[in-house]
């Protein structure tokens, strides 16, 4: 059994409340447990208007695909328009 822990650092320039943050990372949240099947959280900075830290977990029995998984879900927040990538992290476990 192989674990992959993501953590991702976005901004949110255009958020000017807690609930326009909510509103963008919630709508990420779904959008990423849709698509790549991960768990996924809001971790951290949980107060803060314009930043969101997010922790993603995959668990495969191929280390291989984990690796493209998380190299696909980073690629799918880089691509999204509504909050900025500013850093990510990730560890395996084995």
């Amino acid at each position: 059994m192989h674990i992959g822990v993501c953590k991702i650092r976005l901004r949110i320039s255009e958020s000017h409340s807690l609930k326009a943050k909510r509103r963008v990372i919630k709508s990420l949240i779904a959008r990423l447990k849709n698509r790549f099947n991960v768990a996924i959280a809001e971790v951290e900075a949980l107060e803060a208007h314009q930043f969101a830290i997010l922790a993603a977990v995959s668990v495969s029995n191929d280390v291989v695909h984990l690796n493209k998984v998380i190299s696909h879900l980073i690629a799918f927040v880089e691509a999204n328009v509504d909050a900025e990538l500013v850093d990510y992290e990730t560890e395996f476990f084995f």
